[in-house]
């Protein structure tokens, strides 16, 4: 059975680089800007270029490539779905025939630049949580949040929710690991019979894993008040967010790079 416990995704890596001491709120706005970005460019030098910028920022966080490979693992059948499904059912010029089914010129780019788009949005993301500790990225929401307190949105309370999920998410795939191993020492498989004989083994999987995380969640809602915690009214920080002038050279650099990049990617 495949294991959880090497995953790599919502997980801190602590390092000492540009990209870990720069602004959080920074890091933020220039992923929603690469996002953005990614859904815009449409050919395959334009996803070279980005490629290539990306691959430059991974280098220059010292974040170990096995961490980037690891958290792209989980999604390989996720791509090759995606891989199928733009291959055969794309209408267009026939390239390659596989008895019924026929691989179309416009499928297979279709297909490629999709895949790409999709393992580039990730890695971009994880630069994000790889590169910023979950308080920094707490205070980083929080910052971005605060115009909408004037429409009463709760900007606190809404950045430490998401901070939570996303810290919990390598937890609750470690706490499958091993609530799955333990079911196979006793004698589960999770492997063999059909389709709907699986899905009945998952319930003595999901059953404790559910009970543990209404555990969990209970002891860190425990654990919040008996620190006093009553959401952002009155909080004070120990360390004031501020816009140094190597984060405004950052963020000037990687817009012009992601311009350059619409623009050959519209080409």
């Amino acid at each position: 059975m495949k294991t959880f416990s090497k995953l790599t995704i919502g997980q801190y890596y602590p390092g000492e680089s540009i990209m870990h001491e720069a602004d959080p709120r920074l890091k933020i706005i220039l992923l929603m800007f690469i996002l953005v970005t990614l859904f815009i460019v449409n050919n395959f030098l334009g996803f070279l270029y980005l490629s290539f910028f990306i691959l430059l920022a991974v280098i220059t966080a010292k974040i170990p490539f096995s961490w980037i490979i690891r958290g792209l693992r989980p999604l390989i059948y996720i791509i090759l779905f995606t891989l199928i499904i733009h291959f055969f059912f794309t209408a267009g010029k026939p390239l390659v025939g596989f008895g019924p089914f026929v691989v179309t010129e416009e499928g297979f780019k279709n297909g490629v630049l999709v895949s790409i788009r999709f393992v580039l949005l990730v890695v971009g993301a994880s630069l994000l949580t790889f590169t910023t500790s979950p308080i920094e990225l707490t205070d980083g929401i929080e910052y971005l949040l605060t115009p909408f307190k004037k429409i009463k949105v709760p900007a606190h309370e809404l950045a430490m929710m998401m901070t939570i999920a996303l810290r919990f998410i390598p937890t609750l795939l470690l706490e499958t690991d091993r609530i799955m191993k333990a079911q196979i020492s006793r004698g589960a498989d999770f492997e063999s019979g059909n389709l709907l004989r699986r899905a009945k083994n998952l319930i003595s999987l999901l059953v404790p894993l559910f009970v543990g995380v209404f555990k969990r969640a209970d002891e860190l809602a425990l654990a919040m008040e008996s620190r006093c915690y009553r959401g952002g009214k009155g909080r004070t920080r120990l360390r004031v967010l501020t816009m140094r002038e190597k984060d405004w050279l950052m963020g000037i650099v990687t817009v012009l790079i992601l311009t350059m990049a619409v623009y050959v990617g519209r080409l």
